[in-house]
């Protein structure tokens, strides 16, 4: 299983960015997928989750209502629609793949992923 996320760049702060992320190496139909990120001297935190089969999503506080994630099955892609960016959102931002049940939506940012893909840096300026 292979993760590529692609999509950060340099945003001024309110601007927006969409995150990619293509998976490929199986079918993903049990998956649960995750945006994760980190920023400079800090630790990994969760961002936000999908089940591969679709439904609802799971967003961590500090992003939710600017953040969207979705999927897109025919391409084996899922995005984070970052809007309303600020300085804060600075980090790298990895995608991660687990192996589970929907059901374990709620608990995204506790499970331990299976795959991740190498990062792609978003940096906001003020």
């Amino acid at each position: 299983v292979q993760l590529q996320a692609c999509g950060g760049g340099l945003v001024q702060a309110g601007g927006s960015l969409r995150l990619s992320c293509a998976a490929s190496g199986r079918a993903f139909g049990t998956y649960l997928m995750a945006w994760f990120r980190q920023a400079p001297g800090k630790d990994r935190e969760f961002v936000a989750a999908i089940p591969w089969s679709g439904g609802s999503t799971s967003y961590a506080g500090s992003v939710n209502g600017r953040f969207t994630m979705s999927r897109d099955n025919a391409d084996n892609t899922v995005y984070l629609q970052m809007n309303s960016l600020r300085p804060e959102d600075t980090a790298v931002y990895f995608c991660a793949a687990k192996l589970t049940a929907a059901r374990m939506l709620g608990s995204a940012s506790n499970l331990k992923y299976d795959y991740w893909g190498q990062g792609t840096m978003v940096t906001v300026s003020s």
